[in-house]
């Protein structure tokens, strides 16, 4: 396993790989697949678009500022646990926050679109196919901030700070969905 080295502020850090497995998130519509020669072709300059790793997932579209590493590692994260992944990069993300309903002081240095969801932040792969399983009446799911050991801020010692991953209610509220990492003391 390569060991990541976060920065913060330069969100520098290579992708990771993940050995998660990959469980279909249940009445999922299938993506289409394309080799890399289709994805070249019909992407958009600036868009990466890689092929399909399980038709089962639905198709995530990731906004992301075009320097920032971590959200790079974050995407890897997701294609490895079979998701297909459409980056659009932008120095702007407020509009995309704005129009999606994160709410104010939840937000981190990236978004994602799912299945009429948003996914803000550094959440895990296992509660967004979670989320697509339970399909709750909300708004998405919200990481805030960038916690040490979330999926693309790993550390290269293993450190993990205890996070918690926040489900957001259609009326902006948001409580608990998932805690990851060890206890708080």
């Amino acid at each position: 396993m390569v060991a990541l080295v976060f920065a913060v502020t330069a969100c520098s850090q290579p992708p990771r790989s993940s050995s998660e497995a990959v469980a279909a998130a249940a009445g999922a519509e299938a993506a289409p697949r394309m080799d890399a020669r289709e994805t070249a072709m019909r992407s958009p300059p600036g868009v990466l678009i890689p092929a399909s790793r399980d038709a089962a997932l639905p198709h995530v579209v990731v906004h992301k500022s075009p320097t920032c590493g971590c959200c790079g590692a974050w995407v890897e994260h997701i294609r490895d646990a079979g998701f297909h992944v459409e980056v659009r990069e932008s120095d702007d993300l407020e509009p995309v926050k704005s129009r999606l309903g994160v709410p104010f002081g939840k937000g981190s240095c990236h978004t994602a679109e799912i299945d009429g969801y948003f996914v803000e932040g550094h959440v895990p792969a296992e509660d967004i196919k979670r989320l697509l399983a339970e399909r709750p009446d909300a708004r998405g799911l919200t990481l805030p901030g960038m916690p040490i050991g979330s999926p693309g801020m790993e550390s290269p010692d293993g450190t993990v700070q205890p996070y918690t991953v926040e489900v957001v209610s259609v009326d902006g509220t948001t409580h608990a969905y998932a805690r990851h990492g060890p206890p708080a003391p």
